[in-house]
């Protein structure tokens, strides 16, 4: 899978790094970004994860135009997650924090994952119930100090209602220097596990860009929070979502909504 990854940018996406012309660059609606690499990213890397297994692939650039495939996440028996480029509008202005995201779906859940940061030379794999590894070696998200005050958030408030905006905003201030985030998950995800950021903060949360980096957080120790406190899941659609390491989440929750995570199952991602 690395390795048809791999290959995938490197015919497609590497050529157009810091070398795209003015036609290259599109709007796919206001605001959010699109380029030709993106597009022929997905169409040869596709074909090649149904080689792999036979399932429908879930990319976003085919998304956009065909929301309806966005219904096979949770209706098909499996599929694939694809998102050819995370972080585009980076990637468009020469920026390396961009990535490749894979994640394969079984029964509306996510059991592995693959996040390529070409830039970087990363390559963050988790499998769920094996673990998550940055190229090849195991990784675990080091529990943080549990005073609030030194807890380095992410907080992505472009999406948050004006109510959830106050209330974050409010909890944001008793902790450490906030980070408006990186127009990346790919990148946000692995400096998570990495010990950068304490926690995520998102609102809006489109499956391929999630659903492979939750599962590479949470098999490194974190949680996924939704704002009832339920898990996340890749093929149940919602907004709001709270990431950090499980021994902080419960306090991370309250702060945040204003209510305790209840104890449930596994996750289900």
């Amino acid at each position: 899978m690395s390795a048809a990854i791999r290959h995938a940018h490197a015919e497609t996406v590497a050529p157009k790094f810091r070398s795209l012309l003015i036609g290259d660059i599109d709007e796919k609606s206001p605001g959010e970004v699109v380029t030709v690499a993106d597009r022929a990213c997905e169409q040869l890397l596709g074909p090649l994860l149904r080689d792999i297994v036979d399932a429908p692939v879930v990319g976003e650039e085919q998304a956009s135009s065909s929301p309806d495939l966005i219904d096979l996440v949770d209706a098909a028996p499996s599929c694939w997650l694809l998102d050819p480029i995370d972080g585009t509008a980076n990637f468009a202005a020469g920026s390396p924090e961009y990535a490749v995201m894979v994640g394969f779906v079984e029964r509306g859940r996510v059991t592995a994952s693959w996040i390529f940061q070409p830039e970087f030379e990363v390559m963050a794999v988790a499998a769920l119930g094996a673990g998550a590894t940055r190229n090849g070696r195991p990784v675990r998200c080091q529990e943080p100090a549990s005073e609030v005050s030194s807890w380095r958030p992410v907080i992505k408030d472009r999406f948050l209602p004006p109510a959830v905006e106050e209330t974050v905003g409010v909890a944001s201030a008793a902790m450490g220097p906030r980070y408006d985030g990186g127009n990346c998950a790919g990148i946000e995800y692995p400096a998570l596990v990495g010990g950068e950021h304490t926690l995520l903060l998102y609102w809006r949360t489109l499956p391929w860009d999630h659903g492979p980096c939750v599962l590479y957080a949470t098999e490194a120790g974190c949680e996924a929070r939704r704002p009832n406190g339920e898990r996340y899941s890749v093929g149940v659609p919602g907004d709001g979502l709270v990431v950090g390491h499980q021994a902080i989440m419960a306090t991370a929750h309250a702060l945040f909504f204003g209510a305790e995570t209840p104890a449930d199952g596994n996750d289900d991602v």
